[in-house]
């Protein structure tokens, strides 16, 4: 007979009777290991939690309770007072009833009375954060996604009451049929319940919606389910004949997204320009940082072409560039979205910063750090940018000069030509 794979993997790890408070302290490997009859220690990023696993005799399928982390003063358990712990649980199992219940009936005979809903926790919740979200929409995002999928399940239930097989089931509902959507859910939740238990409402007890619990187990990874649809582009040499169709659209929104493409912004940082933040002598727009994605003031070089449409744009508004209908407003969010949609051409604002992208990698020949920049993106290598604290700025004058020219000028047809950066 072929041996199995258990007797074929070799392992030092200790057996149950082995294990000590020192070799668990010392565990690296972030996996989850088994310690006890039921009994395991997940170890992660995060920490050290120990976990009750056990069969469930109706469904024959494994479920998990969290006892609570290894070295956190509130809830710390030796050892010796995990294995006591379990083996309770064990009896609750013998007994034919479910500890996850049994422990939320303990959980509410214990309760004090002002344990807020989940509902209330949301509120609260987005309250305390939202001041810091660069993008005012996504408090309605935050406030529908829970609201819509998490709170006809959970809204009513006091924090302290929600377990592992709750969560599971506001997930379940959407987790194959709307999986981008369900993912943000669940973080969002993990978070909500995050914050509850900062507040005390959940002393003691492991988070259900945490990304590495049973929800690793129960549900398949998305990135196995689902396609990641990227924002819709246009190829960068399509770019000069769909600007000359532009051009013949009439409105302040015809404008603002050929400044747009000109600059390589984003929507945000576009609508909401201001005069005071245009230098007209040194061609530099100057987008300040409670508007950036980084929360960083970044400067954009202004082309000839950009600096036509903010001519054209002079005495319609003493703030705004791109005023909106409404009196005393910017242009609204989604305004140059509806134009692209009335000119019937298949793309999203935020694409064009791919075509511009696209462009500099094959037609260009810049640094990556320069075209980077343009895109005001943040630099991901920690070492490079603790040494590097100038915005390429005069580096990437040249670039945004070659990119109007693209857009402005019919591409040659044949062989790509290279454009020479600057020395």
């Amino acid at each position: 007979m072929a041996p199995t794979t258990a007797t074929k993997v070799k392992t030092a790890i200790p057996t149950s009777k082995n294990w000590t408070d020192q070799g668990i302290k010392a565990l690296k490997v972030a996996k989850l290991y088994r310690i006890d009859r039921c009994l395991y220690l997940r170890v992660n990023e995060r920490g050290r939690y120990w976990i009750f696993r056990w069969r469930d005799r109706h469904t024959g399928k494994l479920r998990d309770l969290g006892l609570g982390f290894l070295g956190k003063l509130d809830d710390q358990f030796t050892l010796a007072e995990a294995r006591v712990e379990a083996a309770k649980w064990r009896a609750v199992v013998k007994a034919g009833k479910d500890p996850i219940k049994e422990r939320a009936t303990s959980i509410k005979a214990n309760a004090p009375d002002n344990v807020p809903t989940f509902a209330e926790c949301r509120e609260k919740y987005i309250k305390a954060h939202s001041p810091g979200w660069s993008n005012p929409k996504h408090v309605q995002q935050w406030t529908n996604t829970l609201k819509t999928y998490a709170e006809p399940t959970l809204g009513k239930l006091p924090v302290n009451l929600i377990d592992d097989e709750h969560v599971f089931a506001v997930l379940d509902a959407i987790w194959l049929t709307k999986t981008e959507t369900a993912v943000r859910l669940r973080g969002r939740m993990e978070k909500v319940l995050a914050w509850a238990e900062a507040k005390g409402y959940r002393k003691g007890m492991m988070n259900p919606a945490r990304r590495d619990g049973p929800l690793a187990v129960a549900l398949p990874k998305p990135s196995q389910i689902r396609t990641v649809k990227h924002h819709a582009s246009l190829p960068y040499p399509e770019l000069n004949p769909f600007i000359k169709e532009l051009r013949k659209q009439s409105g302040v929104s015809a404008k603002a997204l050929e400044f747009t493409i000109l600059t390589a912004a984003r929507t945000g940082e576009t609508i909401a320009a201001e005069w005071s933040e245009i230098d007209f002598d040194s061609a530099v727009w100057t987008v300040p940082a409670e508007r950036m994605k980084a929360k960083k003031a970044h400067r954009v070089p202004l082309s000839d072409a950009a600096l036509k449409v903010l001519k054209a744009q002079q005495g319609q508004h003493e703030k705004w560039i791109f005023p909106g209908i409404r009196e005393g407003k910017h242009l609204s969010n989604t305004a140059m979205l509806e134009l692209l949609k009335d000119m019937k051409t298949p793309v999203t604002v935020h694409g064009f910063r791919s075509s511009f992208k696209n462009w500099a990698a094959e037609r260009a020949n810049f640094p990556r750090q320069v075209v980077e920049f343009s895109l005001a993106h943040v630099n991901k290598d920690t070492t490079e940018a603790a040494y590097l604290h100038s915005d390429l700025l005069e580096k990437r004058v040249p670039l945004m000069d070659q990119w109007s020219k693209h857009v402005n000028k019919t591409p040659p047809k044949g062989n790509v030509v290279t454009i020479k950066a600057k020395a």
